[in-house]
């Protein structure tokens, strides 16, 4: 009987087959392990050399996993994981301590910031790394534990947890309505508006859902960050439609106040925390997605 062969493929190039099942496409998933797409395709075929087998079957739409590329992906994707929790647990204690996270500018600047002492003061082992952008980084080529992104939901290849129960609503700061009332919402179309272009429902979403005509005038003013907005009601230039989960503060605070009443608001699921499988198992993660659900009580 012939003698089985003891070699085993390399780890680059099972991550490589790991990820181009997840994503369905070579170039995608050579982003995410910043390397170049040659490079990827070189490892795959490689791998279905070395194991003697077709994994994917390839088309201009992109690849798609065949019968033996499914079982071998159920069979190593456990033992991946395994093995990045192990290297994760031996790193280190500086790497192991650092808790990075991603998130939207907004919300990263309008609820995040002003809560995330909290966390500090409750596990204060773990430095904290923030940085804020509507970019989706790449986990690993951008060294990311987790991120709070902006949008629709998806990212198949990752855990997501969405933020429940936000809603859109009509806010303006007091001062404004004192000078200009509003009594209903047919009288909006009269008064200044200012768009707010990040969020997944907008000032023309909101007219339609209130079977209302559309303003024939300029907005007063247009912004592609949700903080902006949120200062020029403040300020008392106009009315905005706006996230109050992110305007959770002015409301607080009396800054801005609901303009309408909770009826003519739109629910949205706009935010959620995105992180890669397996990565929740990593105490400075599972700290974190416990402390903000905690904070928000919807998370789901």
């Amino acid at each position: 009987m012939e003698k089985q062969s003891d070699h085993l493929p390399s780890i680059k190039s099972l991550r490589v087959f790991e990820q181009v099942a997840h994503f369905g496409n070579v170039a995608r998933a050579a982003e995410e392990l910043s390397i170049t797409p040659s490079a990827a395709s070189h490892q795959l075929a490689k791998l279905e050399r070395e194991l003697g087998c077709i994994l994917f079957n390839r088309s201009a739409k992109g690849v798609v996993l065949t019968l033996s590329g499914e079982h071998y992906l159920r069979e190593i994707g456990p033992i991946l994981l395994s093995l990045t929790q192990a290297t994760a647990r031996i790193s280190n204690e500086k790497a192991r301590s650092n808790l990075r996270i991603h998130c939207a500018p907004s919300f990263g600047l309008l609820w995040l910031l002003p809560r995330i002492h909290k966390f500090r003061d409750s596990y204060p082992e773990f430095q904290l790394t923030l940085s804020c952008s509507y970019e989706n980084l790449s986990f690993s080529r951008d060294n990311i534990d987790i991120a709070i992104r902006h949008g629709f939901p998806d990212w198949n290849s990752f855990e997501i947890k969405t933020i429940r129960h936000e809603r859109m609503s009509v806010l303006a700061s007091p001062e404004y309505l004192k000078k200009h009332p509003v009594n209903q919402a047919a009288e909006l179309i009269h008064h200044a508006l200012i768009l707010s272009e990040s969020p997944l429902i907008q000032w023309p979403q909101w007219f339609a859902s209130q079977q209302l005509p559309q303003p024939d005038k300029e907005w007063l003013f247009r912004f592609d960050r949700s903080y902006m907005s949120l200062e020029a009601a403040m300020l008392g230039h106009g009315l905005i439609f706006e996230s109050e989960l992110l305007a959770e503060d002015y409301l607080r605070s009396g800054k801005l106040v609901r303009v309408l009443s909770e009826q003519e608001s739109l629910p949205v699921s706009a935010h959620h925390l995105v992180f890669p499988r397996g990565f929740a198992q990593f105490p400075r993660v599972a700290h974190f997605l416990s402390w903000i659900q905690q904070e928000l009580k919807v998370l789901t």
